[in-house]
């Protein structure tokens, strides 16, 4: 179908204020659980060119590939980042998120607390399992640097911590962590761990969805980002020319970057980013002759339209949240007046909305 007019689901064209992002939807389209079978969840996807909309499930991307086309995907891994302990004196009940490993020699963690006024430099913070940790730093208002005090090697703490830590699911979904959730919120991708959100955009994928497109001479690879705060901190100015990003860690292979440049070179050939975050690591990874390099370093780069995407041609993804960061790299890729339309249409046909909700392929 051809896109209608859009609607004030997303109330303004010029993007450059944080208003420009917000939109109403229904909270029952919120997803709480993701579909299953994975490859089973909707898929729309939108014709940048002929702004056109086709409706299709996961099983149906194999048809928009062919021989040497590239998916890439974010191999990241998600760990337990959340732990639930008290203070050592008061027994005060303390909820810690784990952002980062600062040095994993000396324990250092880069940390979120919470309730952030109980917890002060020199409190002892004690775990499940008799971990403890001590508050060296006060980074933000609800930013703290942790020592964990623990005897055993760097892997060893990461066990532990993997042990008694919970899956972090988004507060949004309005309901506790489960069991199940260690395996839901983790893509078939992942194998590098330190991410405390998922690349949402990967969930979707089974073993089977994988071989088809393998089976169309399609080339899957992966480059990491580790998402962080960089990709869900809220934005809180107005004007989105003062919003910095934190930094966040990335990865390209020279393996990923031979199979990403062979198809950028090429006149038939496409490369498709499974999720924004790949897009953020490969855009924050360009040569001087405008391909991609490999790189081991950090990112801290903010996609606003107008901008000239070099590397990424296609993108899949989810549906995102207003005033998120992602809402607005998408809204760059595919430009401000059609993501309107299309996230119009989403809630007109009912799609399941943000982490563990449906996606979109935009052509």
């Amino acid at each position: 179908m051809r896109l209608a007019p859009a609607s004030n689901l997303l109330r303004h064209t010029a993007p450059t204020r944080l208003t420009d992002f917000d939109f109403d939807f229904p909270r029952e389209l919120v997803a709480a659980y993701p579909a299953e079978p994975r490859d089973s969840t909707r898929l729309m996807v939108v014709d940048r060119a002929e702004r056109t909309i086709e409706h299709k499930t996961m099983v149906d991307l194999p048809d928009y590939f062919g021989t040497g086309d590239v998916l890439v995907a974010n191999d990241t891994q998600v760990f337990p980042a959340r732990l639930r302990g008290y203070k050592d004196k008061t027994e005060a009940k303390v909820e810690v998120f784990l952002l980062r490993e600062l040095n994993p020699e000396q324990r250092l963690w880069d940390t979120i607390v919470d309730p952030a006024r109980k917890v002060r430099v020199g409190n002892k913070l004690v775990f499940q399992d008799g971990l403890e940790a001590e508050v060296l730093d006060n980074t933000t208002s609800r930013g703290r640097t942790l020592r964990f005090i623990f005897d055993g090697s760097p892997e060893a703490l990461h066990a532990h911590i993997d042990r008694i830590g919970e899956t972090p699911i988004p507060p949004y979904l309005r309901r506790p962590a489960e069991a199940a959730d260690k395996v839901r919120y983790q893509t078939i991708f992942a194998r590098n761990r330190g991410a405390v959100a998922a690349p949402t955009a990967g969930l979707h994928f089974t073993p089977e969805l994988i071989s088809a497109l393998e089976a169309k001479g399609t080339a899957v690879t992966s480059v990491t980002l580790h998402k962080g705060l960089g990709s869900f901190r809220p934005v809180d100015v107005e004007d989105l020319s003062k919003h910095r990003m934190d930094a966040e860690k990335i990865v390209v292979t020279p393996e990923a970057t031979e199979i990403v440049n062979a198809a950028l070179t090429s006149n038939d050939r496409t490369v498709t980013a499974c999720g924004l975050t790949v897009i953020r690591a490969m855009e924050s990874s360009l040569s001087a002759e405008r391909t991609l390099k490999a790189v081991e370093g950090w990112t801290d780069k903010f996609i606003l339209e107008p901008y000239d995407f070099l590397i990424t041609e296609r993108l899949l993804c989810n549906f995102q949240r207003p005033r998120s960061t992602l809402l607005m790299m998408k809204a760059a890729f595919m430009g401000h007046d059609l993501l309107r339309a299309a996230y119009d249409e989403a809630v007109k046909e009912e799609y399941r909305l943000f982490s563990f909700g449906d996606a979109m392929l935009i052509l």
